[in-house]
């Protein structure tokens, strides 16, 4: 079932709702295993048979967490340690066999050349998010910071509909003790109000900004598939427009169960904090999908010795996290390729920092002039890391990225060439090629990825709407030289209240985001 849907928006969420708070008179307990039956039927609207795996994994978690936690307390190290091994290889191999099995077994065959078949296998919904969930806290069982005695809690902690499907990836110890508050079993008209604002911005996001955007996107990338040569702006045009797509896509999903989960009286983790504003890599990675870059710093990164033991070594262990990062989204060299990208510009920016530090330039960040340039390096870097991330395979990857270095030639449609009087004559004394029809198509790419753009920069995000309300567990907190933002006088203006005029654009965005439920658009992220 999709956030972006009419079954979840006119009768799953308010009849769970209703009903949560109807049976939450009964007690704490009523209340959690209704919340779990409902998840499980938000799960398994897809496929029933997903909900065979997701309570195996959890029975199974479940049990090996009592027994690291007993473990613990009786000061076996040993025996923790061998339970722990064995509940990362136990979730890893399940989400190996379902989601790697076939990548594995293709590329052993062009190796080895050989005919191996595991056959079709059926990716389950959500596996890696809900298998990270729990080796999160299977490591948490272990160091004692997580104990659960009712496998009803634990099953709650893994299934809360808003964020199982494709996050944020949350913490054991950050969502139980919300639900077992007496105050969140009470209706709340405070909570119910921002849950819905921030739902409604969330689906505007979603149906009308990212949807809307994608359809000038993907074209190109359908065109790179079949092998059709792209020029300069076609190329840009493409790689921009997805750019802004996945944006506002994963913002909008991550509003939406922000939201979703505020109206149980629920404060999730942030999960995106305008990334487009980075001027580094390294906030950039502090701000997407902050949930999984905590995950992969606190259980990959440090695993493997973060930066104690030397800089070649932090930079090793930089580029095998991405590389795992990336492999995590998808079974692909395209998704590894685009890890390992990310690898080395954290690499690159790592060093960069190290070297300023030492010749005493550190300051040089917080210039104006600097903080453009290193956004656009960032921006742009970003963008290309995208094209992989997006492309079908690596060779399709390759074409866009020839056409965005101008190799295949600079064009511009008859109809815009034709506009530009002596100007486009000009142009066209330089080398730039003329071609017949798509003269609105270019223009409405580039409208939209300008716009957007504008928004990502100039519009406070909806954390900083909301920031008078505690709109998540932990707001994200910025040094200024750390972002290149152009509209921040817009921010005082642009503050939520419970106002006649909010509750206005909030509907307006409600009713704009509803009216573009024309057909089934799935999250980007829920491919993951």
């Amino acid at each position: 079932m999709l956030f972006n849907s009419y079954e979840f928006i006119f009768l799953f969420l308010p009849v769970t709702l209703l009903v949560f708070f109807a049976i939450a008179r009964l007690g704490h307990e009523a209340a959690i295993v209704w919340l779990v039956l409902s998840s499980l039927f938000f799960y398994g609207w897809w496929n029933p048979i997903y909900l065979v795996l997701i309570l195996l994994s959890m029975v199974v978690n479940f049990y090996l967490g009592e027994l690291l936690s007993s473990a613990y307390r009786s000061k076996q190290a040993v025996k923790g340690k061998c339970f722990l091994v064995l509940g990362v290889v136990l979730n890893l191999g399940v989400l190996g066999y379902f989601k790697y099995a076939g990548f594995f077994v293709d590329n052993l065959n062009i190796v080895i050349g050989t005919d191996f078949n595991v056959g079709h296998v059926i990716l389950p919904l959500a596996i890696s998010f809900f298998t990270f969930q729990q080796i999160a806290y299977l490591v948490d069982a272990y160091n004692g910071i997580t104990q659960e005695y009712r496998f009803s809690h634990y099953a709650l902690f893994v299934t809360f509909f808003p964020q199982l499907i494709a996050g944020p990836i949350v913490h054991h110890k950050e969502m139980l003790p919300q639900f077992m508050r007496h105050s969140t079993l009470r209706p709340n008209v405070e909570n119910i109000v921002i849950g819905l604002t921030i739902f409604s911005i969330g689906l505007f996001k979603k149906t009308v900004l990212a949807d809307g955007v994608a359809r000038y996107g993907s074209p190109v990338f359908d065109a790179a598939a079949t092998g059709e040569p792209l020029f300069f702006f076609e190329a840009w045009g493409g790689a921009l427009a997805y750019t802004m797509q996945l944006y506002f896509d994963f913002s909008g999903y991550s509003d939406m169960a922000i939201g979703g989960a505020r109206l149980f009286g629920i404060r999730l983790p942030l999960n995106f904090h305008s990334p487009y504003r980075a001027t580094s890599i390294i906030e950039f990675w502090r701000r997407w999908h902050i949930t999984l870059s905590r995950f992969l710093r606190d259980y990959i990164y440090i695993s493997l010795g973060g930066s104690r033991r030397g800089s070649a070594r932090r930079y090793f262990n930089l580029m095998a996290t991405m590389l795992l990062g990336g492999l995590w989204h998808g079974a692909g060299w395209t998704f590894v390729i685009w890890g390992g990208l990310h690898g080395i510009y954290l690499a690159i920016n790592h060093a960069w920092k190290y070297s300023c530090q030492k010749m005493g330039y550190l300051n040089i960040e917080k210039f104006s002039g600097f903080k453009l340039i290193a956004w656009l390096i960032t921006f742009i870097a970003v963008v290309i890391s995208w094209v992989f991330f997006r492309a079908n395979d690596v060779q399709s990857a390759i074409a866009i990225l020839e056409g965005m270095a101008g190799l295949n030639g600079v064009a511009l449609p008859n109809a815009i060439i034709v506009r530009l009087g002596g100007f486009g004559e000009l142009l066209q004394s330089v080398g730039v090629e003329v071609y017949l029809g798509g003269g609105s198509n270019f223009i409405l790419t580039y409208l939209w990825v300008g716009a957007l753009l504008v928004v990502t920069l100039m519009i406070p995000n909806t954390q900083q709407i909301m920031s008078q309300f505690e709109p998540v567990l932990k707001v994200y907190e910025s040094s200024a030289d750390n972002e290149i933002a152009f509209g921040q006088r817009f921010t005082a203006h642009l503050v939520w209240s419970p106002s006649l005029r909010w509750a206005l654009v909030t509907g307006f965005m409600a009713a704009l985001g509803i009216l573009a439920l024309t057909s089934v658009s799935e999250f980007l992220y829920f491919q993951f």
